[in-house]
């Protein structure tokens, strides 16, 4: 039996809004259309729908995740995350493909920037395993959000950061000149600058990153040190 997302689908063309979705739309570069659905309504309609249908079951998460994502509108990729986001603790190994699927199918910084941390980061917390299958393909791969993505799954692990791999990465990547890929750098040592600031100073002292990547890096630690 297949999980039915007719209703929800229904509720978000429902609740359109040409004005807001042009905006939405700019926004994002013209890359995907838009219902013109705002954050916490498109949340609450998400909320609302679990609580009447339920989430789905194990063995109905991929094909529940590929229905949204082949939706045209943007507002149904996020909603495939907002149910991930929700199924955190059934996800296994058995969901890399999707999320690598997803990272490369419809790709935009928006969607890669909560797979990588949120879907991906706490699965290969769980199981380090799986790092050398993907992220480690990933991190030299052709296909830029997959390098973004595997240089930010460790955004939220703070002190279970394993350095010398997010080090690693960012080496095998400082001397791109790809836009998103030196954002990620900064954004990724950022982050672990608030747990080990020393640590990532030095880094930063002794390898040469592009301007954007050591701009954005070190925003957190100047900022901390007036």
């Amino acid at each position: 039996m297949s999980y039915d997302l007719q209703p929800l689908l229904r509720s978000f063309a429902a609740k359109q809004n040409q004005e807001n979705a042009r905006a939405m739309s700019r926004y994002m570069r013209d890359q995907f259309p838009f219902f013109g659905i705002k954050t916490p309504e498109r949340r609450a309609s998400v909320r609302d729908f679990i609580k009447q249908y339920g989430l789905p079951e194990t063995n109905q998460i991929e094909a529940a995740v590929k229905t949204l994502w082949n939706q045209p509108n943007r507002e149904c990729h996020y909603a495939a995350l907002d149910l991930l986001v929700r199924l955190k603790k059934r996800l296994n190994g058995t969901h890399l493909p999707l999320f690598e699927w997803m990272i490369t199918t419809k790709s935009w910084w928006d969607t890669v920037d909560c797979i990588a941390p949120q879907c991906c980061g706490p699965l290969f917390a769980r199981e380090p395993q799986l790092i050398q299958r993907y992220s480690e393909r990933w991190v030299v791969s052709d296909h830029l959000w997959l390098r973004r993505a595997a240089l930010l799954f460790q955004l939220k692990f703070k002190e279970q950061t394993d350095e010398a791999l997010l080090f690693r990465y960012i080496l095998l990547n400082a001397d791109s000149d790809e836009f998103f890929i030196q954002k990620a750098i900064g954004w990724a040592l950022r982050e672990y600058a608030k747990t080990a600031p020393d640590t990532v100073r030095r880094f930063i002292q002794e390898h040469p990153l592009k301007p954007l990547s050591k701009r954005e890096s070190l925003k957190w630690l100047n900022r901390t040190s007036h």
